[in-house]
């Protein structure tokens, strides 16, 4: 566990030499990637997420404040392959800077995996165990897909055409994908799965984020 910039948690993958958030700060870069340029453009109502990497549960619970706060319905379909254990779960300091989501985050980690989980009236959670590459989707389903693997310079498989078309597939028409890489490869997998390119300004500590729009 460390502590990042802004005072908030992350985790440190010595293996990997990799962090589950940026460094300068956790909440800080979820906010500004995923919540801001993401979750916040769609209109429609409900608004179905697809997660590539639960981890340490900050951008569902970021988007259960954003469906609590906006009375916008939240429906959050999450993928991991590694779960936190109750330990690591137990360090997460998040509920300092939103005291209102203790019990939430932790009804986030406790949700039984495989099936849907209504966290609060405005918030339903299916989290999914199991790997990028192999799980099936629900074609043109998702509104919105939040790609937050670890960076292609340490797991490029996850960031490969087929990987990345796995998750665009599941995207409705004019759907977004949003990320923090900003990578050529990445740029020209997107591209050749047929989205729009937009590089945005970056949270704390990046240049520039992306986010594809399909057409």
């Amino acid at each position: 566990m460390i502590v990042t910039e802004d005072g908030s948690s992350s985790i440190y993958v010595p293996e990997l030499n990799e962090h589950y958030h940026s460094v300068h700060g956790a909440i800080q870069e979820s906010q500004h990637v995923f919540i801001k340029n993401g979750l916040q453009q769609i209109k429609n109502s409900p608004i179905r997420v697809l997660e590539a990497g639960f981890g340490t549960g900050l951008n569902a619970m970021l988007s259960l404040v954003y469906a609590e706060n906006s009375k916008q319905q939240v429906i959050f379909h999450s993928i991991e392959k590694y779960p936190l254990n109750p330990t690591e779960i137990e360090h997460l300091n998040y509920s300092i800077f939103f005291p209102e989501t203790k019990s939430a985050l932790h009804a986030l980690h406790d949700a039984e995996w495989g099936t849907e989980t209504v966290i609060t009236p405005y918030f339903s959670l299916h989290k999914q165990q199991g790997d990028f590459k192999d799980v099936t989707l629900q074609k043109d389903y998702f509104d919105i897909v939040f790609y937050d693997a670890f960076n292609p310079d340490v797991q490029p498989d996850l960031w490969t055409e087929e990987t990345l078309g796995n998750f665009c597939r599941a995207l409705k028409k004019d759907g977004l994908l949003v990320t923090y890489c900003v990578k050529g490869i990445v740029k020209q997998a997107m591209r050749n799965l047929g989205f729009r390119i937009e590089r945005l300004p970056g949270p704390p500590g990046k240049h520039q984020m992306l986010r594809a729009t399909k057409i």
